[in-house]
């Protein structure tokens, strides 16, 4: 399932409330890339946060892996975690007609 996260600093996080736990933050999503699970991984432009495209089984699955960030164990991460499927009813615009 591909499932698309946009990742946001809980309001109030600093740079220097963060900066600990950046490098094993990278470090993590560089497994969890390496793993096929982080299939696309983007800084927004308009504004601080991140976005990511996942495949995983299901939207527990993909919680649960992100819950495994160091940002996101420490507290200072919050995720909006968004399920896509392909646009089914195109196959009906190229159905046989009966």
């Amino acid at each position: 399932m591909k499932i698309l996260v946009m990742m946001d600093l809980v309001p109030g996080t600093t740079p220097e409330k963060i900066a600990p736990y950046l490098k094993e933050e990278a470090a993590r999503a560089w497994e969890l890339h390496k793993a096929g699970v982080f299939r696309d991984m983007n800084f927004r432009t308009d504004r601080p946060g991140v976005v990511n495209i996942l495949e995983c089984a299901s939207v527990e699955e993909a919680r649960k892996i992100l819950n495994t960030l160091p940002l996101a164990k420490a507290g200072f991460m919050t995720f909006q975690i968004i399920p896509l499927g392909y646009p089914s009813f195109l196959e009906n615009l190229f159905a046989a007609k009966s």
